[in-house]
């Protein structure tokens, strides 16, 4: 064995052993996301009424449409007859048409009418899967995992993206790596040097952190130690609209699967701002996410000052996401180029949230297989066979 390969034996990884690299625990970038959750497929807003539009989760591609009633839908994204996708196609009343030969489905995946059917004809297929579907923090939500757990699994509380207090800022991004690196990336503030140009010279103070089955949770102090700032940055942290000059503690929390940061300044009890993020695999070896998050701000008590702040606040969030997804999709390329995780990770904290979505995680070999279909009346294909 080479001293290179020697170097390269990590616990997180591939431990070196005589004959070669052998795996000494799973590769973190080989496990799936737990379908058993409501995960952000698409806003709201651009879901029109009487629209349909695609989208995916790990490689099951969905139409989603609103009907004319303004009820939202959630579809396996294929036709069962020609399986052309049905986000191609038109929204009827409360039905979604195929594109191709007019095949009408309901919200349930039932197929509602063919128009050309003849009497006497052989039954034809029932109908496509469909996904749960909820609305709320202007996202849509969809349940890709058991339809049975949908209503007992609760949606992400967020009382301050509904408060009059505060005003929300929602992001909708694509960012070309697996799911794990954003984790990892909001997790662990060591990594500020990276922003250095926008956030100028900081100091981030781990204070402590906390590990459960399903969460870790972590404390920063945040010290600015001089170098040029971004004005957005100065109106998202202590310093505010009104420009006072205090440390910010930052709080950032793995609660599988979603994660959250929230920034309150050094002896107050109101958070300065609070973020909220999903990351969502959208392809089938979940190595391309997308990243959808909520900002919420606490308006301040000079009326008017977060409107006028609101474009530098924008622009600087902007510029963070971008040198973000810049790291997080260079570590993806690695991973891709060595065909395991060579990390030579050291940061006690990053080692447990990994540990935690481990553990909570699917093998990617079953998330990579066929959805099993609930129904196998509805799931049947014209000659018979069932799916799943």
């Amino acid at each position: 064995m080479t001293e290179e390969a020697q170097a390269r034996g990590t616990r997180d990884g591939y431990a070196p052993q005589a004959g070669g690299r052998e795996a000494r625990e799973v590769d973190l970038r080989r496990v799936g996301i737990d379908p058993d959750f409501w995960y952000p497929v698409a806003r709201s807003a651009g879901l029109r009424r009487n629209k349909v539009r695609a989208a995916a989760f790990a490689g099951r591609r969905i139409a989603l449409y609103r009907s004319a009633g303004g009820t939202a839908y959630a579809l396996e994204d294929r036709c069962a007859h020609r399986q052309v996708p049905l986000s191609m196609g038109v929204v009827d009343g409360e039905v979604l048409r195929c594109c191709y030969h007019a095949w009408a489905y309901r919200g349930n995946g039932r197929i509602s009418q063919i128009p050309y059917l003849p009497r006497g004809a052989e039954r034809p297929p029932r109908g496509v899967l469909s996904y749960p579907v909820r609305e709320r923090y202007g996202l849509v939500f969809v349940f890709p995992g058991d339809p049975a757990r949908a209503d007992t699994t609760p949606l992400p509380v967020l009382p301050e993206a509904e408060s009059a207090r505060h005003r929300t800022m929602m992001f909708s991004r694509t960012v070309r790596c697996h799911y794990s690196f954003l984790h990892e990336n909001l997790l662990d503030m060591n990594h500020q040097f990276l922003h250095r140009g926008v956030l100028g010279r900081i100091q981030p103070k781990l204070l402590g952190y906390d590990t459960g089955p399903r969460s870790v949770e972590a404390r920063y102090l945040f010290v600015p130690s001089g170098g040029r700032k971004d004005r957005g940055a100065g109106l998202l942290s202590a310093e505010g609209v009104g420009g006072a000059s205090r440390p910010d503690v930052v709080t950032i929390r793995t609660e599988y699967p979603y994660q959250t940061l929230r920034n309150v300044p050094e002896s107050s009890d109101t958070a300065a701002f609070s973020l909220w993020a999903a990351y969502v695999p959208e392809d089938l070896e979940q190595r391309v996410s997308r990243v959808f998050g909520l900002l919420m701000i606490a308006k301040p008590a000079l009326p008017g000052a977060l409107p006028l702040a609101w474009p530098l606040i924008r622009r600087f969030t902007e510029r963070v996401f971008a040198q973000d997804r810049m790291a997080v999709e260079a570590e993806q390329r690695a991973w891709d180029e060595q065909g395991a995780d060579w990390n030579q990770e050291v940061f006690p904290l990053i080692l447990d949230v990994r540990d935690v979505l481990r553990r909570n995680g699917i093998p990617l070999r079953t998330a990579l297989g066929s959805a099993v279909c609930p129904d196998a009346d509805l799931c049947a294909d014209a000659d018979g066979r069932t799916r799943g």
